[in-house]
């Protein structure tokens, strides 16, 4: 049972009152990684002072929520008979589909079931039907919804299934990976967070870690998480999860951006995987004065003509706050991408965790 107040400001974030107490607690979409949501655009770059400091920082009547490696089967292999005649076994074409991106997910399976649908890019039952199509997740498939594992194990299970057909299923690294990565493998250890001690056991729990993800976490699941992509380019976009420019601080290619993140998990240090979580929870880089150059920075160093990305909710991105009952009607109804910093970014995450929509797009915008 929590007990507290939140306050808000015009175009900002919730400003929490620390008044709080915690026993057993699923956290709101409004307190996020290390700081509160904010119109100012380092919001969410310092860390919780503590893990001490958890139970200060969540609001009153929040609303708790419910709940690329392929796998191969036996059937999956393809039973050849021995026939007088040959038998001509049919493989998938392999010539590239349609390509499609979906934005921040957090554990909202039926919500991203239903967005695929919708597309045609899974069937009633939830198999894959889109033969060649690509499709690109961003990043962030647990904490804060219902059914964290199951996003994951939808994920996969697609990537075998698209890649049968002649298409595939990709995903990259959010920061949501990493701060569950972090609670398994290095839970209460201290880390230094820069305004203090912090533990990755308490930065889950604070944003919105669900504890049936935690049980029904597997080895296979930690190591699919491991390897996942931090950036890559498809048809001229550059695809990452954070709108941040702390992407330049690991490698002037994509390729070396995705090693040394992959180097830094397999070293599995806590201070370095903390700093990584920490960076890649940076936002709002390309909002504002300045966000169209700080694009450029990025595209320049690592290729494409537009970034598309996920992590900051478009209603932040336009500095407004929605109510988490949603009975602001004054909030922007989230109906697709928001393209901004003079048309060169892209913005996918619809705000699935703050009654918002969960966005699955079809690459280039005017396809």
């Amino acid at each position: 049972m929590v007990e507290g107040s939140m306050t808000q400001g015009a175009g900002q974030g919730p400003e929490v009152e620390r008044t709080a107490t915690v026993r057993d607690f699923r956290v709101p979409a409004y307190v996020h990684e290390t700081a509160p949501y904010a119109a100012d655009p380092h919001a969410g770059e310092t860390a919780p002072p503590s893990g001490e400091g958890l139970e200060e920082a969540l609001p009153e009547g929040y609303t708790p929520t419910q709940r690329d490696l392929p796998v191969i089967r036996r059937s999956d292999t393809v039973q050849v008979a021995v026939d007088p005649e040959p038998v001509v076994v049919q493989r998938p074409t392999t010539g590239h589909g349609p390509l499609f991106v979906v934005g921040d997910v957090h554990g909202y399976l039926d919500e991203l079931l239903a967005a695929l649908r919708e597309k045609g890019i899974v069937d009633e039952a939830g198999q894959w039907c889109a033969g060649t199509s690509r499709l690109w997740f961003l990043g962030d498939f647990t904490d804060r919804g219902p059914d964290g594992i199951g996003v994951i194990d939808l994920v996969m299970r697609l990537s075998a299934e698209a890649a049968a057909a002649g298409g595939y299923c990709k995903a990259l690294m959010g920061n949501h990976e990493l701060l569950l990565l972090g609670a398994k493998r290095f839970g209460d250890t201290p880390v230094n967070s820069g305004a203090g001690t912090a533990t990755f056991q308490a930065a889950w729990l604070l944003n919105g870690g669900q504890k049936t993800d935690m049980d029904r976490l597997q080895d296979h699941h930690l190591q699919w998480m491991a390897r996942l992509d931090a950036m890559e380019e498809v048809d001229d976009h550059l695809l990452v999860h954070s709108d941040a420019t702390t992407y330049l601080d690991y490698g002037r290619s994509i390729e070396e951006v995705n090693d040394t993140v992959r180097e830094t998990l397999t070293r599995s240090d806590a201070e370095e995987v903390w700093d990584l979580f920490r960076k890649l929870t940076k936002r709002f880089s390309f909002r504002d004065e300045g966000g169209a150059d700080a694009v450029r920075s990025l595209l320049d160093t690592y290729g494409g003509t537009r970034i598309v990305h996920g992590h900051s909710p478009i209603p932040y991105l336009l500095g407004e706050v929605g109510s988490e009952d949603g009975e602001d009607d004054t909030r922007t109804t989230v109906e697709g991408p928001h393209v901004y910093a003079d048309g060169l970014a892209v913005a996918m995450d619809g705000g699935v965790t703050m009654a918002g929509k969960l966005l699955v797009q079809r690459l280039p915008l005017d396809a």
